[in-house]
C-alpha cells in the first residue's frame, strides 16, 4: 500500500503527520511530506487511521503498482 496526498485538498492540519510519524512528515508549512516507499504491513492500520482521520479528505491509501 502507498500513501498519496492531494495537494489541492490539504489544508496542511498536520494530523496525519502526528498519527503516522514513520511515513509523512511536514514540511516548514504544515503540510506533509510522504515516504517515497510502500507502507510496511504493520503500519497499514495505522495509515488508514490517519487516512480516516484527514478532516479534508486529502489523504488516500492505494495499492503500490
Amino acid at each position: 500500500m502507498r500513501l498519496r496526498v492531494d495537494p489541492i485538498l490539504c489544508d496542511g492540519y498536520g494530523q496525519c503527520a502526528e498519527l503516522l510519524p514513520e511515513a509523512i512528515m511536514l514540511d516548514e508549512w504544515g503540510y506533509p511530506i510522504l515516504a517515497p516507499r510502500p507502507i510496511d504491513r504493520e503500519l497499514e492500520p495505522a495509515a488508514r487511521r490517519a487516512v480516516s482521520m484527514c478532516p479534508r479528505l486529502a489523504l488516500s491509501l492505494e495499492k503500490a503498482a
